[in-house]
């Protein structure tokens, strides 16, 4: 062979490895856009159970094409507190058997001969989703097409990388080379080193079937290759986790021991079938699955996740305990538990829009819980004039300024992400009015509290008549919120007309406080410094469901 047909060979190659991860991504964003609902459903199933927590990792992997992709959010779900490690764990391992179906897809696609090969057939999508999503102005079409797109452009990619190896299986340099590196261990280096540096398991193991496919490896090595893919799977997780807490490290150690883990029991596996038997992983599978090398390499790839699911599964928890043990808390962190901190938001996910949407939904209406018991902290604190509680309204409201910035950081830049579908773009866009307002129920509130400092100062107090009256508007604000945050969560509209009818009763009601207290202030029963606060207070209260209301009203420009 020339030196252009080599050159002609090795840029093809990357040609297609370039068109293939970006059909990947392609595939990842619009099926993750069009499908969000599907996966902002199955997180919000996670539980207790084992085997569903495998279900969802499988799932949501198999939708999103990447492994990392997923694991890297399942990070960002522990970091802010969503799942227990132990839960994060069983995803971990669901997680490794749905980035399996890649090599499925890709050993489908080299079936078949000529013209009527599957990769020509499958690369004809990428011409249909391309018009579907370049003509369509239907939001869902072009979604669809942009799947379809990607899904061709993933055989296009595959096309190219398998005409590189068939020119390559034609070079006998190239062939007494790879003839001669059967070193399993060496395999599995060449496989993590690969994985590491592409940051994709599922092209280093597509290549591997390729490769397979063309004759240019047989099947034993491209067992190790893929053994090695496994462990080099792991950089990106490992990479995400370092700027992470400790349960994020935590359940990166999972992911590690996983793939270790599957890594020797197969590796340790081999050598011992080849010492005993003389006969070697390759041997061992041709014997026990039908179809061609490149089914039985993918076949491998599924079997090695799925047994070491099966063999980890029923130690899961003890598995997670490991992780704790070799990554334990310290005196630092307990300190950094005290800062204000996002609960249910970690910048790991956003590697999927969608499910970021939900947890900033849920972010939001933890901000009204903490803006809500400030409140009740500081009508308490104006009642009984007991200023006990000042440092835990002030570490409140503290968290509720931290809570405003970061979220709508937060917010902005999700927006600026691909794969959102327009309603979650809209609802994006109303956040920031929403955290403000809540942000603003923080500020009255406080407010109230300096209200309560006047009148111990003063040595003036609210008559019992005053207290009751805030007592009951008090309840009234409670039930507000009530109707408020299911309104907000589930973009309930008759929620919301409840909403509108309770704020109604708050105007009517501090109406009628403000003309109850003048005539408590002709009779004497209140003092002028009292009553200047109360008429500041049911004002303030009333601002606040104002604020409170807007938030609920958002939900109109979903």
């Amino acid at each position: 062979m020339t030196a252009g047909t080599i050159s002609s060979s090795v840029l093809s190659l990357v040609a297609g490895v370039g068109i293939f991860l970006m059909a990947c991504q392609m595939m990842s964003s619009n099926l993750e856009s069009a499908s969000s609902a599907k996966l902002k459903f199955l997180f919000s199933k996670v539980s207790k159970s084992k085997l569903l927590g495998v279900g969802i990792g499988t799932a949501v992997t198999a939708v999103v094409q990447s492994s990392s992709a997923s694991i890297v959010m399942v990070l960002g779900f522990v970091n802010a507190g969503v799942m227990s490690l132990l839960q994060a764990t069983t995803i971990i391992f669901g997680a490794n058997i749905g980035t399996t179906v890649t090599a499925q897809i890709v050993s489908l696609g080299l079936s078949g001969s000529g013209a009527l090969s599957m990769t020509v057939v499958f690369s004809g999508f990428a011409g249909v989703g391309a018009v579907l999503n370049l003509f369509c102005k239907n939001d869902r079409w072009k979604k669809i097409g942009g799947i379809l797109a990607g899904f061709g452009m993933l055989f296009v990619g595959l096309g190219l990388m398998s005409g590189s190896m068939g020119d390559f299986a034609r070079m006998d340099a190239v062939k007494e080379f790879l003839a001669g590196v059967r070193n399993p261990l060496l395999l599995v280096a060449v496989g993590t080193v690969l994985t590491a540096i592409m940051q994709s398991c599922s092209v280093t193991t597509s290549v591997a079937v390729t490769m397979v496919a063309a004759g240019l490896v047989d099947l034993n090595q491209g067992i190790y290759l893929t053994i090695g893919a496994n462990i080099g799977a792991v950089t990106p997780v490992v990479l995400a986790s370092l700027a992470s807490g400790k349960n994020a490290k935590r359940s990166a150690l999972v992911h590690v021991l996983f793939n270790c883990v599957g890594a020797a029991l197969f590796v340790g596996a081999g050598l011992l079938l080849s010492a005993a038997a003389d006969m070697s992983l390759g041997d061992l599978f041709a014997r026990l699955v039908p179809g061609e090398a490149k089914t039985r390499l993918a076949m491998f790839h599924t079997i090695f996740n799925v047994a070491t699911t099966g063999l980890l599964l029923p130690v899961a928890g003890g598995l997670a305990l490991l992780a704790r043990r070799a990554i334990p808390d310290d005196a630092a962190a307990k300190k950094e538990d005290a800062e204000p901190k996002l609960h249910f938001l970690d910048a790991n996910m956003l590697k999927t829009p969608p499910i970021a949407v939900q947890q900033t939904k849920r972010e939001i209406l933890n901000m009204g819980e903490i803006a809500m018991a400030n409140l009740d902290i500081a009508l308490d604190m104006v009642t009984t004039l007991d200023l006990s509680r000042k440092e835990e309204f002030a570490r409140n409201e503290h968290e509720l300024n931290f809570l405003n910035r970061t979220l709508v950081n937060f917010a902005v830049r999700l927006t600026e992400l691909p794969g959102l579908s327009e309603k979650d773009r809209l609802y994006l866009a109303t956040t920031i009015r929403g955290v403000s307002d809540l942000e603003r129920v923080g500020d009255y509130a406080e407010n109230i509290t300096e209200y309560a400092d006047m009148l111990v100062q003063s040595g003036a107090s609210f008559s019992e008549e005053a207290q009751r009256e805030i007592a009951g508007l008090r309840e009234l604000v409670a039930e507000l919120y009530g109707h408020v945050a299911a309104a907000y969560a589930d973009e309930d509209r008759d929620e919301l007309e409840r909403v509108f009818a309770v704020e109604e009763r708050i105007d009517d009601y501090t109406n009628q406080m403000e003309e109850n207290h003048l005539k408590r202030l002709a009779d004497g029963t209140c003092s002028p410094n009292a009553g200047a606060q109360y008429i500041s207070l049911s004002s303030n209260v009333e601002r606040i469901a104002d604020h409170l209301t807007n938030v609920a009203k958002s939900i109109q420009k979903i």
